[in-house]
């Protein structure tokens, strides 16, 4: 039997959390570990109760969901991060991306399109297209624009979201069961195939090239 997927759920509002909670344990599969109504409390039950991926609000009175994600990289922690809301706005999915989220989802979201998102994260994915993704392409974009010399495997494509997210070789190698010689030398590869010297310039043109 399967073991169900423990999350953190984080919103201020009482009625979301239970509406949520209802949704995802009748869907089946999710355990919710605990709840908080802000992200300061987010952060202080996850360091007494890992959790396998933690749902949050990106809106909240204090500290937000987005800020307390970056709390929780600057701490080590790669727990897969999905945030909520209720903003169509994409320099919400900017700066989420950039503070290393795993998951970015409106609110209005199929409940079954939010289960399969929370499945797919803990697994290692990343779903980060609710909205229009152009403005971050656009600030992103990289000036060369040189097609890869192969194509990208579903691994390589992986680790480079997470180099993405601003993961060291270390981080990477944790998060997807990998030995961390086996990531460094993904990277070297991921590197050669997009003619590029460092991870920075990999990263921003895999983005501009639609590799990720």
């Amino acid at each position: 039997m399967t073991a169900a997927i423990r999350i953190a759920l984080a919103d201020d509002q009482a009625l979301v959390r239970a509406g949520l909670r209802a949704l995802l344990e009748r869907l089946g599969g999710i355990e919710i570990a605990f709840e908080t109504d802000d992200g300061a409390a987010l952060l202080q039950q996850l360091a007494a109760s890992p959790v396998d991926v933690v749902l949050s609000d990106v809106r909240m009175p204090g500290t937000g969901g987005i800020d307390a994600l970056t709390a929780l990289r600057q701490r080590g922690d790669t727990t897969p991060v999905l945030l909520l809301t209720t903003f169509d706005d994409s320099d919400l999915l900017l700066r989420a991306t950039e503070a290393g989220a795993q998951g970015f989802l409106l609110k209005d979201a199929a409940p079954e399109d939010l289960h399969d998102a929370i499945v797919r994260v803990a697994a290692g994915e990343t779903l980060l297209q609710p909205v229009s993704t152009e403005p971050v392409r656009a600030r992103f974009r990289f000036r060369d624009e040189t097609p890869p010399s192969d194509s990208f495997s579903e691994r390589e494509v992986s680790i480079l979201r997470l180099l993405a997210g601003g993961y060291s070789n270390k981080e990477i190698a944790r998060t997807l069961f990998l030995a961390e010689g086996t990531v460094k030398n993904y990277v070297s590869t991921i590197l050669d195939k997009l003619g590029t010297r460092d991870r920075t310039r990999a990263v921003l043109k895999a983005i501009t090239l639609r590799i990720i």
